[in-house]
């Protein structure tokens, strides 16, 4: 299968929009097919060109997740094994009973437990930040976690390992795929090819919320202006946020999203892999998105509601197509019905959330319409 050229041209012109008007300093797009990246293109004037790389919020997820599915298909945890049973400080106010499936799918209570400075800086802060994190909903109910569950996902992860979760990581998924830019923990002193997030235009008036979905506005939680920017400073980037921290160019995110499709180097087990990449376990209302969360253990899934646009995949998308998006317009997906995977990157923190959603969703769509 080879691209149509007419839809590159158009995707590219979509992606310049924003550009050329001035509102976002610069992007990356990326498409790759069969193996392959076939196409990898830097617009704007990002201080490192064209080898600039992003921070991509939670596009971190569908990262750190990859590299759990791994661990998963060793036998070395399970769906169905208690976070307490291998974290202790985790049984506390009622968490006693969450296990890691209900962790992956965003439906382990916790979603507004908090984790910051000073105590997400060392091990020893993380686990004590656990031991006083209470139940705020459900167990059992979804409810998307912006960055708690990640932080127990990989607090198990160096458990399991016995290693920073930023190695265990890397060496899972960026390593194992020469993946050179795909990296979660760069030290202060490899950041020399990040282009820093800045915020641009001014948010979305009322009147503009009441228009578009018949709300006042939309509560961004951890997601606030002050917190985006801040995770793009060093010291950030270099604890590595593992629910939104990692740092990529579009085109690494984007052969990131070919190994799921293709097992690259056999790094899952096919039963696992299928399971993340195709199996919706999650249909309850995603009250941020405003449509059915379609969620597997990993991934969302585009499904056959008409609503995988709402789930950053672009109108169109055939159903088992997969990714995950983030704050912020990024986005990383893959459609195994023809092969092609897509990541765009952008250094333009919009403060404007509905005109960021139209963006991706015309991005999206005009990228599914390349192959």
């Amino acid at each position: 299968m080879v691209l149509k050229d007419n839809a590159v041209e158009i995707l590219l012109a979509r992606a310049a929009e924003e550009i050329d008007s001035g509102l976002l300093p610069s992007c990356q797009v990326a498409l790759a097919l069969d193996g392959e990246v076939v196409l990898d293109r830097t617009l704007g004037e990002p201080v490192h060109g064209d080898e600039s790389q992003y921070l991509i919020y939670s596009a971190t997820k569908g990262v750190v997740s990859a590299a759990f599915l791994q661990l998963l298909g060793e036998g070395r945890l399970s769906l169905d094994t208690r976070v307490a049973d291998i974290i202790d400080e985790f049984a506390s106010f009622g968490k006693e009973a969450v296990t890691v499936g209900q962790v992956m799918t965003y439906t382990s209570a916790f979603a507004r437990a908090p984790m910051g400075p000073p105590a997400w800086w060392t091990k020893e802060g993380r686990l004590e930040q656990f031991a006083r994190w209470r139940l705020d909903g459900e167990i059992g109910k979804y409810d998307y976690h912006i960055t708690s569950g990640h932080w127990v996902l990989a607090a198990l992860l160096e458990e399991v390992e016995g290693v920073d979760f930023s190695k265990s990581v890397n060496r899972r998924i960026g390593e194992a795929l020469s993946l050179q830019s795909l990296r979660l923990g760069v030290p202060e002193d490899s950041q020399t090819q990040l282009v820093r997030p800045v915020l641009c235009g001014e948010p979305a008036t009322e009147a503009e919320f009441q228009a578009a979905l018949g709300i006042s506005g939309i509560d961004a939680g951890e997601a606030n202006d002050d917190n985006l920017v801040a995770l793009g400073e060093a010291e950030n980037i270099a604890l590595g946020l593992p629910g939104g921290g990692a740092v990529s160019r579009a085109a690494d995110l984007a052969m990131l999203y070919q190994a799921l499709m293709r097992n690259t180097e056999s790094l899952w087990d096919p039963e696992v892999l299928a399971d993340a990449t195709s199996n919706v376990r999650i249909f309850d209302m995603d009250l941020i998105r405003g449509v059915p969360a379609n969620r597997s253990i990993a991934f969302m899934i585009a499904g056959a509601d008409g609503a995988s646009a709402g789930r950053g995949l672009g109108h169109g998308a055939h159903p088992t197509a997969f990714g995950h998006d983030g704050i912020g317009g990024q986005l990383a997906f893959a459609d195994p019905s023809t092969g092609l995977s897509f990541s765009y990157l952008t250094d333009g923190m919009d403060r404007n959330i509905l005109r960021q959603q139209r963006r991706a969703r015309s991005l999206a769509t005009k990228a599914n319409g390349c192959a």
